[in-house]
């Protein structure tokens, strides 16, 4: 009994040493900095993309004449405040989204997604070509 306990310390001491001596930031190795939060865990990967598409998608439709670029500034801002609160919930979570963070984040882009495409709907008669 006396053996497997010592043998159990030891083997915890063993997996605490390398950490204990790694400095601060640092990875496990000492050559790279530690990052602090997951910025390209799948699930936040596949939020900000979305968000970029969106984003990228309301600039052209303002250049294209679709939507004004009163209306383009307002999808943005609402692009903005998906992308804030996406990582105000990663610094909660370890660098993480949970499914169900994601889930709330794509609804909201599909909902910013929608009023674009109203816009779009609503200024087609109104808009003229060239403008």
């Amino acid at each position: 009994m006396k053996k497997t306990t010592s043998l159990l310390i030891a083997l915890m001491t063993l997996a605490w040493w390398p950490s204990a001596l790694q400095a601060e930031g640092t990875s496990p190795d000492g050559s790279q900095p530690k990052k602090t939060w997951a910025q390209k865990h799948p699930r936040r990967a596949q939020v900000n993309h979305r968000e970029r598409k969106q984003v990228k998608n309301t600039k052209q439709d303002v250049k294209d004449g679709k939507i004004t670029a009163a209306q383009g500034h307002e999808l943005n801002k609402e692009d903005r405040q998906v992308r804030q609160e996406e990582r105000d919930m990663a610094s909660q979570n370890g660098g993480h989204i949970t499914k169900e963070e994601q889930k709330t984040l794509n609804s909201q882009e599909t909902a910013i997604r929608k009023q674009r495409s109203a816009d779009i709907k609503s200024d087609a008669g109104n808009v003229s070509v060239g403008q």
